[in-house]
């Protein structure tokens, strides 16, 4: 029978989001709910399956760990993107790679990002932890009014123009920059375009809203993050390589900025990591796409590509790394 792997199940929520009968009558469907150590423990766990249903790119697929999966016929992404799995790769050795829908993660990673800027300008999380300890607003600091702040967002792409329209909302003035926008790009989101280094510098919050490529990846350096005004925050949704991670952390552990962060450069994050003793950093757990909505379409079509590809007909078949 065959074997279907359905990966990084962390929430536990890949069963209720979909009906799995039918391809429980035909395939043994194992699902992964912890990460894998590293990638010989990857391999080693994944040696025996056919299919794999990732969540995402939790577990990221290197060259070298598809090489060391001789049985994999069908590779599924939910969603149609992934940075960190070699799809050219799976496709150059003859392994069927599908896709999924996104569902509305636009607009989940959008809401997930305004309330990382609230948590992180009104100190949301040290107050509910001073209420569970006994001390109410004791050691919790007030924090900034975003009305008439200014918030810069590096990308205006989906995202970043629902992010542009929430902090209007909020009576923010809002500037932009990414390395292909366009002043009328930028007006229509109801932003004006500026350059990096006047959005850095003219900031009260920074978000980011970029496509991780070779050309975005570190494009804040230590010379960016020290342009920031001295308690800007920093608001990253997107991804952590955006960021260089020894300049963001010895900007937080300054004290200079704060950081709302849900991506980082390995998830999950280590619990030893300097982040995480970090009193001016909001972390939450990669939830940005995470929300009902979302998990119902990926693994809804995950399903339906399962079927469909054990029916020798695949569907939503990616014929290149590129779509």
């Amino acid at each position: 029978m065959t074997r279907i792997a359905v990966l990084d199940d962390w929430q536990r929520i890949a069963r209720v989001s979909a009906d799995w009968t039918p391809l429980m009558a035909r395939a043994e469907v194992a699902f992964f709910e912890a990460p894998f150590v590293d990638e010989d423990d990857a391999a080693r766990g994944l040696a025996a399956f056919e299919i794999v249903l990732a969540t995402r790119e939790r577990t990221p697929f290197p060259p070298s760990l598809v090489a060391r999966l001789p049985r994999l016929k069908m590779f599924g992404l939910t969603g149609s993107r992934a940075a960190l799995i070699d799809i050219a790769g799976m496709i150059s050795r003859g392994i069927t790679v599908c896709y999924t829908g996104g569902g509305p993660s636009g607009s989940s990673t959008a809401e997930l990002t305004l309330g990382l800027l609230l948590a992180a300008a009104r100190r949301i999380p040290a107050g509910d932890a001073a209420v569970r300890a006994g001390r109410f607003q004791e050691g919790t600091e007030a924090g900034p009014l975003l009305d008439g702040k200014t918030i810069g967002l590096i990308g205006l792409g989906r995202i970043g123009a629902r992010m542009a329209a929430y902090c209007r909302a909020l009576g923010m003035k809002v500037l932009a920059w990414s390395p292909n926008l366009t002043d009328e790009a930028a007006s229509a989101a109801g932003a004006r375009r500026v350059s990096k280094e006047d959005l850095l510098s003219a900031a009260d919050v920074v978000s980011l809203h970029l496509v991780l490529s070779e050309r975005t990846r570190g494009i804040l350096g230590a010379t960016d993050l020290a342009r920031m005004k001295a308690g800007a925050i920093l608001v990253n949704t997107a991804r952590a390589p955006l960021v260089d991670e020894a300049a963001l952390v010895a900007a937080v552990q300054s004290g200079r900025i704060i950081a709302a962060l849900d991506v980082f450069h390995r998830e999950p994050l280590p619990v030893d990591h300097p982040l995480t003793r970090a009193t001016n950093a909001v972390l939450t757990p990669h939830l940005g796409y995470g929300v009902i909505e979302v998990y119902r379409e990926y693994y809804q079509q995950s399903v339906e590509n399962a079927l469909a590809f054990l029916d020798g007909n695949p569907i939503r078949v990616l014929q290149s790394a590129g779509g």
